[in-house]
């Protein structure tokens, strides 16, 4: 396989692909040099920060203001309980997850859209195309909903704070550089660190929180197929592992320049990004049983009626940082998601496909994501919204779409002509086809809580 499927060939490539190829070579002679510099500590260091990104931003972009608030109506619903542990399960299951997709970036330098639609033909091509801007759409309205609820809590009107982000995000795409974008990226994404200090801020019984995790936390109040544990548990689901991640992390290995001998440091950077994804949901569904069971409906919050109760319960200091939490988990899942969309769509329909293209030879690769993104953000500029409505069920569609994107995912990982010898293994296509068979069974049983919903109870 050509080392470089992607690079000019007797000068068959447009301006905008040239470049982004050139760049893409320049960043990773950055790396190669990094790499044959002397082994002192602040030489691996420096290589360390030059290979992380697509695995930390694709768990903390998970953390989005949507799963921020599923985390807080979880914890709401059944405390200090069962959802604590199972989000170190899904935790493994994320990493199972995403760990494929960058060896199929590595190994390939395709992105995901390019190769479903080389390998299987048109049709599937659109059909994985359309499920995953339909949901990006969908899931970027809930990421401004946050971005305007959070921005109301400082006095800041949302006509201001949404196309304030709007700009910001469609600014990053189109004028920064893979690098340099990834590095803002990554700024932004630390501060989603910010609900763990919040955790401590409430002050929870740190004993159930233990006991949470042995034999006596596995207990669901109302039966684990009543129709609120059922859509609870998947929503989140949907807000861990989700179409629009495979997508994104692949094209990111590839537009980052990343080659099957960086696999090794890739799993680490995720294996990080998972660690702090569990972290955050951990500590936000922690907030969320401390300050929130006591309200009526508590699986059908709201982000104003989850304000308005942490400054109730803990003081306006933690309303305000948990606020400033959820504009942060808007604002950094709503850059990589519209990057995930510019590069899809690229890929599908063979355009240039880099952020390190300019824009000016690229305008067809920016411009179906701006849109999407201008779309979300103009809805949710209408005054009412039936935010917690909205908010689960983009969070349950992503379960819903997500057992295709799987089967995608393995039957390209268990293509040796591509994979070569980093074909999947019997142990990891066990791990993956039990995950894809728990999230068929959870939709078929959400399906049969929503049209039967006394069937179950709860």
């Amino acid at each position: 396989m050509n080392a470089y499927p992607n690079a000019p060939q007797n000068g068959s490539l447009d301006q905008g692909a040239r470049a982004g190829f050139n760049q893409r070579l320049r960043d990773r002679l950055h790396i190669a040099e990094l790499r044959a510099r002397p082994r002192s500590l602040p030489n691996r260091l420096l290589l360390i920060l030059a290979l992380v990104g697509p695995g930390l931003l694709v768990m903390l972009g998970d953390n989005d203001a949507g799963g921020v608030l599923t985390y807080a109506q979880t914890g709401a619903a059944y405390g200090l309980g069962i959802f604590l542990p199972m989000m170190l399960l899904l935790g493994f299951i994320a990493y199972v997850v995403q760990e494929m997709t960058i060896r199929l970036g590595a190994v390939t330098r395709r992105g995901h859209a390019e190769l479903i639609w080389k390998r299987y033909g048109p049709f599937w091509g659109i059909f994985s195309l359309v499920d995953l801007v339909l949901a990006n759409v969908l899931t970027l309205m809930t990421e401004f909903i946050g971005i305007r609820i959070g921005g109301l809590a400082f006095g800041v009107p949302y006509a201001l704070t949404v196309p304030l982000a709007l700009l910001f995000i469609v600014g990053t795409l189109v004028f920064l550089r893979y690098w340099s974008w990834e590095r803002v990226a990554l700024l932004i994404a630390a501060f989603n660190l910010v609900f763990l200090p919040l955790a401590w801020m409430a002050k929870p019984d740190w004993s159930a929180v233990a006991r949470a995790f042995v034999g006596s936390g596995w207990r669901v109040p109302g039966g684990v197929l009543s129709a609120t544990f059922l859509v609870l548990l998947s929503a989140n689901i949907g807000t861990t592992i989700a179409p629009w991640q495979l997508f994104f992390q692949q094209s990111c290995v590839v537009d980052k320049g990343l080659l099957p001998k960086d696999i090794p440091a890739s799993r680490r950077d995720l294996m990080l990004g998972v660690v702090g994804m569990v972290l955050v949901a951990l500590a936000v569904t922690i907030i969320g049983a401390v300050a929130l069971s006591h309200l009526p409906d508590a699986h059908d919050l709201t982000a104003v009626a989850v304000l308005r109760a942490l400054e109730s319960n803990l003081g306006p200091t933690v309303m305000r940082l948990f606020a400033l939490g959820l504009i942060e988990a808007g604002l950094i899942a709503s850059v990589v998601i519209t990057a995930s969309t510019a590069w899809a769509i690229g890929e599908a329909f063979d355009l240039p496909r880099s952020l390190n293209a300019r824009p000016a030879q690229a305008w067809r690769f920016y411009a179906p994501a701006i849109m999407g993104t201008a779309i979300a953000a103009g809805v949710v500029l209408f005054p009412k919204m039936p935010v917690g409505f909205l908010n689960l069920s983009v969070q349950v569609l992503a379960t819903v779409f997500m057992p295709a994107a799987m089967l995608f995912l393995l039957m390209l990982l268990n293509d040796r002509e591509l994979m070569g010898a980093h074909v999947n293994g019997p142990l990891r296509n066990a791990a993956s086809i039990a995950i894809m068979l728990a999230l068929i069974l959870c939709n078929v049983l959400y399906a049969l809580a929503t049209v039967f919903p006394h069937l179950f109870g709860g």
